[in-house]
């Protein structure tokens, strides 16, 4: 079963009236990794769409939905996918592509069949998606964890000490736009994308995970000289506009995956915010 929702793209100057229910309501996605359903969220920015897939009591497929007007999800759309739950699979137009803990896969646009397996119904795989329009196709590919490229940043001294595993992007996976990967924070930190920034570029989607139970991550959105704050529990996510920063502290150290398209792929294309001057 394929449930989703629309969302529809938010000015800066209308967010800066938005109260708290509101900006959850526009912003927040609290609803992915529903058991034996694909759940899928599309924004009306760059067209993104952020969503889950748990096969539990049988296989799910992909389904396309009304807002594409396709005959099937990835006629015009290219899609990534990282595992945050058990071990699973993903068949592509008859080809398996196994999937552990924190692999990614990606998969290019024109493939009709795409069905989603857990190994073990008692720990069932939970599938993170984020797709985006594509204009060719590019090879069907996975990135194990272990294959992602890794840059180590920030320090414990300001308390962003992390891991950024690039997995679906240029140096790694060739796509149209999309571009996925997990930022893994080291114990003692808390702090992401500090000092935060902007891209007017490009959109993006943070979906966190690794969130200890009973403990929270408190995400900063909005204009640099008018920030907002959403607090999020374990795997929601939260949609970024290109003008909005987007940036997080937890009550403990975490995990999030970030998920871009739009005009570009330039991973480094960004106007970095200076801290003291976040309003």
């Amino acid at each position: 079963m394929t449930k989703y929702s629309s969302r529809y793209a938010s000015s800066p100057e209308a967010v800066k009236k938005y109260d708290t229910q509101q900006l959850r309501e526009e912003f927040l996605i609290d609803d992915l990794m529903q058991e034996d359903e694909v759940v899928l969220v599309y924004s009306h920015y760059d067209r993104y769409i952020a969503g889950s897939a748990v096969p539990v009591k049988g296989d799910l497929t992909l389904e396309t939905i009304d807002p594409l007007k396709a005959p099937y999800f990835l006629e015009r759309r290219e899609l990534g996918i990282i595992n945050v739950g058990g071990s699973g699979s993903v068949v592509v137009e008859g080809t398996t592509y196994e999937l552990g803990f924190k692999d990614a896969l990606y998969i290019g646009a024109g493939n009709k069949d795409v069905v989603f397996k857990s190994d073990d119904k008692n720990n069932p795989a939970k599938f993170y998606l984020n797709s985006a329009p594509a204009h060719t196709t590019y090879p069907t590919k996975k990135v194990s964890l272990a294959e992602a490229n890794k840059l180590q940043l920030g320090t414990m001294e300001t308390a962003n000490h992390r891991t950024v595993n690039q997995m679906i992007i240029g140096s790694v996976v060739t796509t149209c736009q999309l571009q996925m990967g997990m930022t893994e924070l080291k114990p003692g930190s808390v702090w992401n994308t500090m000092p935060a920034h902007v891209h007017d570029r490009r959109m993006e989607v943070y979906f966190y995970l690794d969130i200890p139970q009973d403990q929270a991550v408190c995400h900063f959105m909005g204009q640099p000289q008018e920030t907002r704050h959403i607090w999020m529990n374990n795997h929601q996510a939260v949609i970024s506009p290109p003008w909005s920063i987007h940036s997080g502290s937890g009550t403990s150290n975490y995990t999030f995956i970030w998920g871009m398209a739009g005009e570009n792929l330039d991973y480094g294309d960004m106007d970095v915010c200076k801290i003291t001057d976040l309003r």
